[in-house]
């Protein structure tokens, strides 16, 4: 497990990205891009061990590369399809599109092999998406106004 932050806004206000791969180069690239851009990352070279860290740091967005191991997709599958009691962790999966697209059908695909530029853009867009609707939703909550969830 490695935990990577750099100097910058204060840690309670930067998205958290947990990246499940058992590239220790791909983890590397990806760690440095996203910390530079401001985002505290967390890294996993094994399924479990990545679940495990997502129920302990409950990252804003995971990247899991579904080759990291055999059972990365039966062991990601469920907790990542949500437990409907709030909106879901914003999911990029690394390969195996078309195997996985009904065990993950809410998560972003990145077809193997990828470039860092747009992968990394991905994750920025969700992350953005993500922070405007929990935005949304707590304006409503201040303002009184229902919430509807979904």
């Amino acid at each position: 497990m490695q935990t990577h932050t750099m100097e910058g806004p204060a840690l309670e206000n930067r998205h958290r990205v947990l990246i499940v791969d058992q590239s220790e180069e791909s983890r590397e690239v990806l760690q440095t891009a996203l910390s530079r851009r401001g985002l505290s990352t967390y890294t996993a070279d094994a399924a479990e061990q990545g679940l495990s860290m997502a129920r302990q740091h409950q990252p804003d967005l995971v990247v899991l590369d579904l080759d990291v191991d055999e059972t990365a997709a039966d062991a990601w599958s469920g907790p990542l399809a949500g437990d409907g009691s709030g909106d879901p962790v914003p999911v990029v999966l690394l390969g195996g599109v078309r195997r996985n697209r009904e065990r993950f059908p809410g998560g972003e695909f990145v077809a193997k092999p990828y470039h860092y530029g747009p992968l990394i853009r991905k994750i920025e867009e969700l992350l953005e998406d993500r922070r405007r609707a929990v935005a949304v939703c707590h304006s409503r909550e201040r303002s009184g106004s229902p919430v509807r969830a979904g």
